[in-house]
Parts: C-alpha cells; structure tokens; sequence
C-alpha cells in the first residue's frame, strides 16, 4: 500500500563481509525572468520525461563511442541531511529532477522545493514547507514534483506557471515557478489539505511521496499508506484539483464506497465499508490525446492477510484508466488478485507507440514487483500479449481464501518463478551453506504466489520486486523496454494473534519487520531469506538490469547490475555481481542506458544494443533515484539525485549531480 522505502528496511542486513580469501558478498533569491529555450533543445517536463513515462531523452551528443569521456559539469548541495527530523536514518533522496525553460525543479526527501540553473548548478530559490520534522511519517522521501502553466495568464503574471507538490504531511502545494512563492489563489494560502475525507487514522500514515499528474487544469494525486496496521486504514482515494483554486473537481475510490457498487464488485458490504488502502503511491501517466490517467494501484489492506477481504479486491492491485476530466473509471485489469504479498503496482505506467505487424498500437506497459510485463491497447484494455490464468498454490492458513488462479502474460519474465529448494541454497562458508540449506527446508516455499504461512513462506520475487517505483524506459527506436530487477526472497510469517507481542518483544528476531494487521486473527514478521553472515540465502545476482525485445517478444540481454564496492572493507577488492537496487534507468537517442539504483555509489552507462557497461562515474553518496538528460547551450547533461537510502543502508548525503562531455574549447 506505501511505497518501497519502508519496505527495505529488512535489507539492513545485507552486510556484505569477507570469507578467508573470497568474497563477502544557498540562501534565497528570486530567480531572473525564463528564457525561452531554442526548438533544438531537449527538455524534461514530466518526472518520467514526458507524461507517459517512457524516460527517454532525445539528445545523442554521448553517445557509446566518447561516453568514456563524462565529467561532473557541476555539483549541488540541498544542505538536508536530517537535521532534526525524527526519521533522518530513513532519508531516501529518491527525486528525479525536472527542467522548464532553463531551470531544474526538484524536491528533498522532506519536501523542501529547490529551482537550480539547469548550465551550472547555481540555486535560484528554494520554498521549504517546514513540514513538522517530529513525526515518524510512514516513508521519509519526496520522488518530485510537477509544472503546470496557465495558458490564459499573460507573460509575466504572478503563478502563470505553477510547481506543485504533494508533502509527507499531506498537502497539495502550488508555487509560483518564479520565485517559490506559495500561490495564495490555491486552496488556503497555497495549499490544499488532503487528509479530507480521507478516514486519516494515524498522524504521519497518510502523505505523499510521488509527483502529481497534471492534465489541462487538472492536478491530480493519490497518496502513500503506512503498511499492515490493520484492516480499517485511511481510503486509497484518488482525486482532481483545479490547477488555478485547489478545488477538487473529482475523486475516485479504488474500493467501493456504496453497499451496490460493493455488490457489483464482488465485495461484501461489511468488507469494503472497513478496507482502507488500495492506494495509489506511485507515479500515474497521462494520455493527453485521449483524456486518460493511467493509475496503478496497491494493495488493500493488510496485505499478507486477506481474510477480511475475501474476493478478488477489485480494484486493487490494478492497472485502471480514468476518463481524465471526470474520474470516470473506461476500463481497468486487476494484475494480481487477492494480494497476500504486498505486490503493489509500483511501477509508472508507460505509453508507448508499439510496433506490430506493421502496425502502430498505442499500448500502456505495466511493470510489477513479480517481475512480468503485461502490454495493453491503452484505448480499449485488451491485451496485445496474451494474459493467461494459471492455478496457484491455495493458503493453508484458518480463515484465508486465495485465489485459484493468476494472471500470466505471454511476454517474458525478468525473474525466476521457480520454487527455491534447499538444493538452491548458498552461502560463502560449508556453514553458511548448511544453514541456509536448513532455513529454506522449514519454510513454505512452492514458487510464485505461495500464500504467507503460520510456518513461514519464502516470498520470490518479495515485496521488493521484480520492478519497483524506478519503472521502465523505452528506446522507441530499437522498440526496446529496459528495467531494473531485483532477485531478492524474503519470507513471510503470520503469527497468531496470542503469541504476537510475546514474539515481537523477545528479541530473538532482530532482523525482523512486525506489523500488527489489526482486526485480524493474525500479526505479521518479516524479513530476507539471509544466511548467519547476513547474506542473501540464494546465489548472486540480486540485481540486474534487462532489456526486453517487443518486437521479438524476447529478453536482448539481462546483466549484472552493481558491484560489492561500498558494503566490504576498503581493502577488498570488489566484484561486479548483482545487487539490489531501486531507481530506474534512463535511455538516451544516443544509445546509452543511464541508471544509479545499486547499493554501490556509482552511475553507470551500458550499451543499448549489447547490455556492455562502457563507463560509471563514481558518487559522493547512494545513487538511488533515476537519472534524467537535457540539452542545453550546445551541452548534453546527465543528472542525477545522490542522497542514499535509509532503508537500502546506503550512504546518505544531499548531492545533486550533473555530468556532461567536455566543454568544447
């Protein structure tokens, strides 16, 4: 229901140690008046770069030929590194700039909105909305914001072009592009309350963390949902304000808000008036020319128990389309049905104009967490790779009714499906081995969809992916898809409700994450399949980046995507095998695929056409946020957020970085 960053936090003990002789694994100014930008230059107006999310940039001046020769061009500092803010160990700068005319648009994890010289770097103005920094707010990151311009207003009226901002604290803020001034015509001040009508129940569970979708006056925004407190959550709700007051002109409830549309959708009455959650945390898409958003949406709520849910939860867990100027929902597919594995759709749709046949077909590309690509006409729903309903493992657990059945799509996936047996284990040491080989022998574990247990489930892919937030991009030439894919298992356990706290208090399971799921029979822990060393209990890699062939409808190539630099001691040598990751890639005319996302502190560039890593450019923190590119001034920039993440336990800082070729002499 909540995006990915709390989710990580069992990851902490991914600490990659050594075996004898191997491997363990500024002040504020107004800014001066835009420049229109020359037609040639390459802009970057949607946090996915244009509003289908494809993140593609046009520029081919890096090209695989003289990539070898990038540079840091400049280097800015946001100065937030969590002063007094009660969740600064959890910081994750996951921002993805945006470029206007010639200034850059982003946002800190706490949602401090800074505007920069897109040519140098320099600060223009910075709007902090002093959210309060003692709360222990569900996720503790801000992916970016959005622009809006008033195309009645003349040149030059105060907020006729518009930033706008969905906080932790849950406010819809509009800032004039300008300056960072708040927009007083908007809402109350400038800002609206989203907490309305939202059944809030917890101070600091209900924000958000990803950018608004804009269509015409339209802003629109869901909202991230702290994890498995119980089953009467705040509601999923997505919602429509006009761009010019704050008044909400729609709102649309992926659970159902009437006993009839319950009914008709195959809820109990009882079930949807209780549910909250199947919200949508991530990043919607925009089809400009049809009047559609294409919304993803999460789980309901809890996600590991669905007893007091029974049904498919339509929908939840579903890609739908909603007629933009009404909320009106045109068709929607449930991707997973009944989730029990906290398999949110967390990756932005994305628009594409798919080639077939030899014929054009504007499809809608949903990437999810079980590592499946599932490919739909975006104007009528139907798929343009055949989806399949395969039986999966039914629960065994009192009270619980899975589905028979999931979807599978016809195009390939990017993870193993497969069961892990202890046939499967390993580990650096005989002992490390053994024990894994034990670990994996006690817990449920029979492939893709095996319901969480009283016993323990191994959870592969887990609610980290597969593909997460970082999403996919799009080389509209070569028609290929690129993602990067975690291959990482977790288990999950339920753990009645008697012996709950007993468990939770006891210590025996430091590495654990608890969740109460309160209002069922049944408390909630997990945590990653890991040996005594700390170590994923299955081999290497557990991250790579892939490119999928649609004209094909076959995988290019999948490679190993980080090194164990930065998780060994300096004087280790490091090696190249796959490591978790969250960001996404970035692919440019030129040929190149750009992407941060690994533990290690680097930004890489591979080869679109072979998958061949040609350069990395070394951070001066985690690089997980994904990168984006412009043209400016005869220069093409690659820029990227590196800030680290709290829950991947990398190194957190406040950088802003921009590398280019060298300037021409």
């Amino acid at each position: 229901m909540s995006s990915a960053c709390r989710r990580l936090t069992t990851l902490s003990g991914i600490a990659l140690v050594v075996g004898l002789g191997g491997l363990a694994v500024g002040s504020l100014q107004a800014a001066p008046p835009h420049r229109r930008l020359n037609d040639d230059d390459a802009q970057w107006q949607h946090y996915g770069g244009d509003a289908g999310g494809t993140r593609h940039a046009v520029s081919r001046q890096i090209t695989p030929q003289n990539v070898e020769q990038l540079e840091i061009a400049w280097t800015y500092r946001t100065g937030e590194l969590g002063a007094g803010f009660v969740r600064a160990d959890k910081l994750a700068f996951e921002a993805t700039p945006i470029l206007i005319d010639d200034t850059l648009y982003l946002s800190t994890p706490t949602d401090i909105v800074i505007a920069l010289d897109a040519a140098t770097g320099k600060h223009r103005w910075r709007h902090d909305p002093k959210i309060a920094r003692h709360v222990r707010y569900a996720e503790a990151t801000s992916r970016g914001v959005s622009w809006w311009t008033d195309e009645t207003a003349e040149a030059g009226t105060p907020c006729a072009q518009r930033i706008v901002i969905g906080t932790l604290d849950a406010r819809l803020i509009a800032l004039d592009a300008r300056d960072g001034n708040r927009c007083a015509a908007f809402g109350t001040d400038g800002s609206v309350d989203l907490t309305a009508g939202a059944r809030p129940t917890e101070r600091g569970q209900y924000l958000v963390t990803s950018p608004p979708a804009i269509y015409k006056d339209l802003v629109v925004v869901g909202s991230a949902i702290g994890d498995n407190r119980g089953v009467e959550l705040e509601r999923g709700i997505v919602r429509a304000f006009d761009a010019r007051t704050g008044a909400q002109r729609w709102s649309w409830d992926p659970i159902p808000a009437t006993p009839a549309d319950a009914t008709a959708r195959g809820w109990s009455e009882d079930s949807a008036r209780r549910t909250g959650g199947a919200n949508a945390w991530s990043i919607f898409s925009v089809d400009v020319g049809r009047g559609l958003i294409f919304v993803p949406t999460g789980s309901a709520s809890p996600d590991f128990f669905g007893g007091e849910r029974p049904g498919l939860n339509n929908y939840a867990n579903s890609l739908v389309a909603l007629r933009a100027e009404t909320g009106e929902v045109v068709w929607h597919r449930q991707l997973i049905h009944h989730d029990l594995w906290d398999y949110d759709l967390a990756a932005q749709p994305m628009l594409i104009d798919f080639e077939r046949d030899g014929k054009a077909i504007p499809a809608v590309v949903q990437a999810t967490k079980t590592g499946m690509l599932f490919v739909f006409d975006r104007e009528t729903g139907e798929p343009v790779f055949e989806i399949v309903e395969r039986p999966v493992p039914p629960s065994n657990v009192p009270g619980e009714l899975a589905s028979p059945t999931q979807p599978f799509p016809a195009t390939p996936a990017l993870v193993s499906h497969a069961a892990i047996t202890p046939q499967d284990a390993w580990g650096l040491t005989v002992i490390d081995r053994a024990r894994c080989r034990e670990l994996i022998g006690k817990y449920r574990s029979e492939g893709l969809f095996t319901p969480p247990s009283l016993q323990g489930t191994i959870l592969s892919p887990s609610f980290v992916g597969g593909v997460n937030w970082g999403s996919l991009a799009f080389d509209p030439e070569r028609q290929l898809i690129l993602a990067a894919v975690n291959h990482l298992p977790m288990v999950a356990t339920l753990v009645p409700r008697a012996g709950f706290e007993t468990m939770r208090k006891s210590g025996s399971y430091k590495d654990s994450e608890f969740a109460q799921q309160t209002g069922t029979p049944y408390g909630m822990r997990r945590e990653m399949l890991a040996s005594p060393l700390g170590l994923p209990c299955t081999a290497p890699p557990w991250g790579s980046l892939a490119a999928v062939d649609l004209r094909r409808n076959a995988i290019r190539w999948q490679v190993v995507l980080g090194s164990t630099r930065d998780r060994t001691p300096w004087f280790v040598p490091s090696r190249t095998i796959g490591m978790p990751n969250m960001g996404g890639p970035l692919v440019t005319a030129g040929g190149l695929v750009f992407i941060g996302a690994a533990t290690d502190n680097y930004l890489r560039a591979f080869d679109i056409a072979t998958g061949s890593e040609l350069w990395k450019g070394r951070l001066p923190a985690g690089g997980q946020a994904t990168p984006m590119s412009y043209e400016l001034g005869g220069r093409q920039f690659v820029v990227i957020a590196a800030g680290g993440h709290g829950g991947l336990k990398t190194k957190q800082g406040d950088y802003v970085i921009a590398f280019a070729l060298p300037p021409a002499s």
